[in-house]
């Protein structure tokens, strides 16, 4: 799947239709910003957008992922051949997101180790930079690690609203 390709589609598309990115952005209810990131192939949108983009646009959702325009005499290709690319799309969006978590967890595995060092070492130690390493490598350990959660926990209800 080559993203600088759909998304110099996706402007084409938007560009034929007539709308700016900020129209585009308020009808998807995403930012400009957002539209400006698809349309130069640095990010894709999520699954259902571009469902709604196909229907929006009045393409099919193969040529959008294939990214070219296909016409009407290739419009019959098998239906097992859109459920597979819709399929890697999912995996790639998956794939970012798991590298997401593990960044997170590898953060607060590594501050918290860092923090109880520091309490093994010298429990008692009252110095200023001692308090603030010890409450740093704390914070931003237990921050990572609910960042961690968070995001896992919303992007699983997420998946159960979308499957009802």
């Amino acid at each position: 799947m080559d993203q600088r390709k759909i998304g110099a589609l996706l402007r084409d598309l938007r560009k034929e239709k007539g709308v700016t990115q900020e129209e585009l952005a308020e009808k998807m209810m995403v930012s400009n910003r957002t539209v400006s990131r698809w349309e130069t192939g640095s990010n894709l949108p999520d699954i259902e957008i571009l469902i709604e983009l196909s229907d929006y646009y009045n393409v099919d959702l193969r040529e959008i992922l294939d990214g070219e325009r296909k016409g009407e005499n290739n419009m019959d290709k098998d239906l097992k051949e859109t459920v597979i690319k819709v399929a890697d799309y999912k995996d790639e969006e998956k794939k970012k997101f798991l590298k997401f978590i593990n960044i997170l967890l590898i953060v607060a595995f590594i501050l918290g180790t860092i923090n109880m060092v520091i309490n093994f070492v010298d429990p008692q130690n009252t110095s200023a930079v001692f308090d603030f390493f010890h409450g740093f490598c704390g914070g931003v350990s237990y921050a990572a690690l609910l960042a961690g959660v968070l995001a896992t926990s919303t992007k699983f209800l997420d998946s159960i609203g979308k499957k009802k």
